[in-house]
């Protein structure tokens, strides 16, 4: 018996490519989004962003949202309501239609991440290492799972922090990203 399409877990990932500097496979980076959360344990429904954008757009929410002047590499946006409500909203007080193809879970809304290609394009080549090539695809691809790990609730502010972090980043990009880049890429 077939699962009902209603019934898989499914993560949605969004991807707006609203810069020219780069050209990109918006597929690559989607599906990258997707395996780091689902190795990350993010069960589906769930719905992500990631936005590719110009160096004024990141320079402009850069500095709204942390207070930094000029343009950065990546942002993450996460929503941070841990609390979903079932039923209606605002009261929340009925699942309403209970026949089967309406009861389905209200996907979990992740957050926003977003990637200055252009930035990355600049910053490549000084991360240069046995794991990173030194190439545009290698930084969009640390940038996005790093992007995913701030999603999730990681940090780097405390140097433990930064080395879990690290270390994760690594595992993942082993896992998804390194194996499969000279066949995508």
């Amino acid at each position: 018996m077939t699962e009902p399409q209603h019934a898989r877990q499914i993560i949605d990932v969004f991807v707006a490519n609203e810069q020219s500097d780069e050209e990109l496979q918006e597929g690559i980076w989607a599906e990258l989004v997707s395996n780091a959360l689902a190795y990350q344990g993010v069960k589906g429904p769930a719905e992500i962003s990631l936005i590719f954008a110009d160096t004024a757009t990141i320079a402009s929410l850069n500095e709204k949202f942390l207070g930094h002047t000029g343009p950065t590499d990546v942002l993450s946006f996460p929503i941070e309501d841990d609390d979903i409500q079932s039923g209606r909203n605002p009261d929340g007080s009925t699942k309403g239609p209970v026949e089967p193809q309406f009861n389905r879970e209200v996907p979990l809304l992740l957050g926003d991440i977003i990637v200055c290609p252009k930035v990355a394009a600049e910053n490549a080549s000084s991360h240069r290492s046995d794991s990173h090539n030194g190439t545009l695809e290698d930084e969009i691809a640390l940038l996005v799972v790093h992007g995913v790990l701030h999603i999730l609730g990681m940090d780097h502010e405390a140097e433990e922090e930064a080395t879990a972090m690290e270390a994760r980043e690594q595992e993942i990009l082993e896992k998804h990203y390194r194996k499969n880049r000279n066949n995508n890429l």
